[in-house]
Order: structure tokens, then sequence, then C-alpha cells
């Protein structure tokens, strides 16, 4: 299921890519001189948190809740990258002051270009949507999902996507 944000009628309206879909490869810079690619992730599930940008109120406190439930993700190894636009710098010193243990993804140059890939650049004001997505572990999207931009979507949607992606057995087990 995917949903997608309403909009004022002259605003952009942005379509993210729905479950089903294949999830487009990418390489970023995680910090200023190390790139990661979604493709040295396959095999694993990968929670993509697209965000507007380091240092506003809600995506401060939408990367401390996704940290500080970490344990639950890794629960399911599944490896969570959160993407703006902002610059790989910006990222460092967001993730220090912040104590972020995961990696903040640069989609800096070409601006949002991976953003746009996935249906949740912003144009009208150049960043992105706060849209989330679960991809399994073949590079397919489980689950996408994309929150106003003033609020902070949670995490129940990504658990229930991961819990979705384990085998019949386990879910039992974990029932």
């Amino acid at each position: 299921m995917s949903d997608t944000l309403a909009t004022p009628a002259n605003a952009t309206r942005t379509t993210a890519l729905a479950a089903g879909a294949t999830a487009p490869l990418f390489s970023l810079n995680a910090t200023p001189n190390q790139t990661l690619s979604l493709s040295d992730l396959r095999g694993r599930p990968v929670i993509l948190a697209f965000y507007p940008a380091d240092w506003s109120p809600v995506c401060g406190d939408q990367m401390g809740l996704y940290n500080a439930i970490l344990p639950e993700f890794h629960r399911f190894d599944a490896q969570l990258l959160g993407i703006s636009v902002d610059g790989a710098w910006c990222h460092a010193a967001f993730a220090e002051q912040r104590h972020l243990h995961f990696p903040l993804l640069a989609d800096f140059e070409p601006k949002g270009a991976v953003a746009q890939r996935y249906g949740v650049y912003r144009d009208q004001d150049g960043t992105t949507e706060r849209a989330l997505f679960v991809i399994d572990g073949e590079g397919i999207i489980r689950w996408s999902y994309v929150s106003p931009v003033g609020i902070n979507p949670g995490a129940d949607g990504i658990l229930a996507a991961l819990e979705a992606l384990q085998p019949q057995a386990t879910q039992g087990a974990r029932s």
C-alpha cells in the first residue's frame, strides 16, 4: 500500500513508488569520504527514511525515535538508512549532535536525484517528502508511506511491514 501526500492545488504532487516496485539502486555518501550502495545490502531488509532536512524539529524527533528503536529493526536484520538532500558534512554534525547510530545518506548532488527516482522529491522547495520505504532482501519495495511533512510518521508501519516479511513459522513464534 502506498499513500501520497495531499498538497495545495498550486504545489507539485509526488507519487511514491508503491509496494511491488523494484527499488531503484543508488550509491550515496554516508560520510564525506565513504559511499553506501543499496546493492551492498542485498539479502536483508532495508528501511529508507526520506526526510526534508537535518536540524528541523520534526526531522530530529523522527530520526531520534528510529535511533531509540534500532534494536527492534535489528531484530528483523533490517538496515535503516536516513536520506535527505543535506550534504555529508551536515549529516555528520547532525548525527553526532543527535547521537545517531545509523547511516544518513546525502542525496546532495545532483540534488534529490535518488528522491526523484523514488517519487518523493519536492520540486517546490528542493527537499524530500517525509517518506518511508521497506525493501525486502531481493530489492522489492514491500511497503511505502508518505506522511505530511510536519508530522512524524512514527515506526508502527515500518515494524508491521518488517513483520510481514517474516516467514509464517517465524511470525507464529513471535506472537
